[in-house]
C-alpha cells in the first residue's frame, strides 16, 4: 500500500482519494486478508480519513487458553490537522506544558500520509481488550492437586497438618 503525498490530493477530483484494498498486515495475525475501503479527503487545513474494514483473526482466550476465531470489523474516521508549525523534537525543552489542543494528530501539509501504518493502528485499536471465547465450558485450566509438588523445605509443616 502506497503512501499518499498530501499535495497530490489537491489535484484529485473533489480533493479525494478513495480505494478498496485486500491485504495482509505484518504484525496482525489474520486468517483472511484485511478487506476494506479507505477514503482520504483534503479539507484545506485538515485531512478527513474514513475506514471500513474487516478480517478474521485467531485469538487466544484469556480464560481457557484455547484459540478461537474472531471477526474484527472497523468503521472509523479521523481528522488529522495539517500543520506548518511542526518543529524538530530537539528544539523542545525537556519539560513542557501540553494543552488539550496539542493532543491531536498532525502532519506537515507537504508531507505524506502513511496509509498502511494508519490502517494497522486502527485495526490494533479495535482488537478486544478481553479476549474471551464463546465456549460455555470456558474455564481456566485446573491446577493439579498433587501433594508431591510441595517444596521439600515445607515437608515438616505438611506432616504437622496431617496429624
Amino acid at each position: 500500500m502506497d503512501k499518499i503525498y498530501i499535495p497530490q490530493l489537491l489535484k484529485m477530483p473533489q480533493h479525494t482519494d478513495k480505494f478498496t484494498f485486500k491485504e495482509n498486515f505484518k504484525g496482525l495475525n489474520t486468517l483472511t486478508p484485511v478487506k476494506g475501503t479507505l477514503a482520504v479527503f483534503h479539507r484545506g487545513g485538515f485531512l478527513e480519513i474514513e475506514l471500513q474494514a474487516d478480517a478474521i483473526l485467531t485469538l487466544t482466550c484469556d480464560r481457557c487458553l484455547q484459540t478461537f476465531n474472531h471477526r474484527l470489523e472497523v468503521d472509523t474516521s479521523e481528522i488529522i490537522w495539517l500543520n506548518n508549525d511542526l518543529v524538530n523534537e530537539e528544539k523542545f525543552p525537556l519539560e513542557r506544558e501540553i494543552t488539550g489542543d496539542d493532543l491531536c494528530e498532525s502532519l506537515p501539509p507537504d508531507g505524506y500520509f502513511e496509509v498502511q501504518e494508519w490502517i494497522y493502528e486502527q485495526l490494533s485499536l479495535a482488537l478486544p481488550l478481553r479476549q474471551l471465547c464463546n465456549n460455555e465450558n470456558c474455564a481456566p485450566p485446573p491446577i493439579p492437586n498433587d501433594n508431591n509438588l510441595v517444596d521439600g523445605r515445607w515437608a515438616i509443616l505438611q506432616q504437622l497438618g496431617q496429624k
